[in-house]
């Protein structure tokens, strides 16, 4: 599989990762629905066998529990895979349906960077990342123990996730920054903006996170999977899953559909290839909670889209604005 060098560091990234936030299970408040643990275990492994040599977790994600998994599936593997994972959101251990809450303190952030090696059981975390820049008074306190970590030997190199420009330009005087983890897909792209741009002119990575948008970018997509969620699925709460917006994705959903079978390829590859098509972008997280989910998705990771594509699929895109703001929905500046 094809890899790309992560920004200035000498990491090299498959340009599919795994992300194992649905692999945590779904007893929590950001959870996925009930999971199988012996599966999320087969997923890691499958990922491994298929060539990727990268998975992203957090410490939040099934409060603790995708860590904890992650440590299981590589033992004896450790060698083969770089693992990032992410501090700054923690927990009420008595109350795992209450939502998590964010903290960078330094006393917490190093508790966290703590509990995510011993539950990881390595010595050292390969690319330790701010999941959120909240409390924003405190991203700077918060960056200073991780670059405190890095001078240490506990991590290799040190992220962000979620922030802005300006929030860049304020943690970069205390530690150089590695990567950015935005949210990008052809249904978000607000990181087209700035972002992009501001990490491609100071060698900061850009490992793009949901490019199947939770799912809506799938086969699997449509009014009746949207019927059959679970309570505890946290997409229940998002706009783009909700009416009015979910009839009008899943109506552009089947056109990207029927672009990606006349390439005969699955819609999860036209969307992982779109997100990798961006030459900022140094990989995809792309989620998976069995293995046959990573089988379908790995292959996207070679697929180079022709210009005549991209030009299609940008007018689809436009198309989608338009009706999403005659069907009464405030076109999000994240859609250009």
């Amino acid at each position: 599989m094809q890899t790309r060098k992560l920004g200035f560091t000498d990491l090299h990234l498959t340009t599919v990762g795994l992300g194992t936030w649905a692999i945590g299970g779904g007893d929590w408040y950001w959870g996925w629905g009930p999971q199988d643990y012996k599966e999320s275990v087969d997923t890691i492994h499958r990922a491994l066998d298929l060539g990727i040599n990268w998975m992203d977790s957090a410490a939040a994600y099934g409060l603790g529990r995708s860590e904890e998994l992650i440590a299981k599936a590589i033992r004896g593997r450790r060698d083969e895979v770089i693992i990032a994972t992410k501090c700054g959101l923690v927990w009420d251990e008595n109350d795992r349906t209450a939502d998590v809450t964010p903290r960078l303190k330094a006393a917490s952030v190093r508790r966290e960077a703590e509990d995510s090696l011993r539950r990881l059981n390595v010595e050292m975390i390969d690319l330790y990342q701010i999941h959120w820049p909240t409390p924003e008074e405190d991203i700077e306190e918060g960056w200073g123990v991780i670059a405190d970590l890095v001078k240490e030997g506990k991590v290799r190199y040190a992220g962000v996730s979620n922030f802005n420009v300006e929030q860049l330009k304020r943690i970069q005087p205390i530690h150089p920054v590695a990567s950015l983890q935005p949210e990008y897909s052809m249904l978000k792209r607000g990181a087209e903006n700035e972002l992009l741009a501001y990490c491609a002119a100071n060698d900061i990575g850009v490992i793009a996170y949901s490019p199947l948008r939770s799912g809506i970018l799938t086969d699997g997509f449509g009014l009746e999977r949207l019927a059959t969620m679970s309570d505890d699925d946290w997409r229940q709460r998002d706009a783009d899953f909700q009416e009015p917006s979910a009839s009008v994705n899943v109506a552009f959903v089947e056109k990207f559909r029927q672009i990606a079978r006349r390439e005969k390829r699955p819609l999860s590859h036209l969307a992982i290839a779109w997100v990798l098509a961006r030459p900022e972008v140094t990989a995809a997280i792309v989620g998976a909670r069995r293995p046959s989910q990573i089988e379908s998705s790995a292959p996207a990771a070679d697929w180079q889209l022709s210009a005549e594509l991209m030009a299609e699929i940008e007018s689809l895109l436009a198309e989608r604005e338009t009706k999403l703001v005659e069907a009464g929905v405030e076109a999000p500046e994240s859609l250009r």
